[in-house]
């Protein structure tokens, strides 16, 4: 875990201030930084063949991108990060989804 790190796995990072979704870009695999104050809020459910099940990189609409993995399919939840000013939305797994979200509701990110 990075020493400043609220939660860190091999999907993600969260600090305080940003979350780091660890290779999100297609075909460099680097990561992408997104401040918490770029997020307008987060939705949590169930991961289905509808909302990217079977997505383990890049878009599975116009609208939402997501970042690499490969064990996708496996996980039982889904994040969705609506971004303030940018069309894009991100779709993310992490692998402690209950202490995620409940990082995330302390930090009034989640939407019910």
């Amino acid at each position: 875990m990075d020493s400043e790190s609220i939660y860190s796995d091999i999907l993600i990072s969260i600090t305080e201030h940003a979350i780091t979704f660890r290779r999100y870009y297609y075909p460099t695999r680097k990561d992408k930084v997104v401040r918490l104050a770029d997020i307008e809020c987060i939705v949590v459910r169930a991961l289905t063949i509808w909302n990217g099940k079977w997505r383990l990189h890049g878009t599975g609409s116009i609208k939402t991108w997501y970042p690499e993995d490969m064990n996708r399919p496996q996980r039982d939840r889904i994040f969705f990060a609506e971004l303030k000013n940018q069309w894009v939305n991100i779709g993310f797994t992490v692998e402690n989804a209950d202490r995620v979200k409940g990082i995330l509701r302390k930090m009034n990110l989640i939407k019910e």
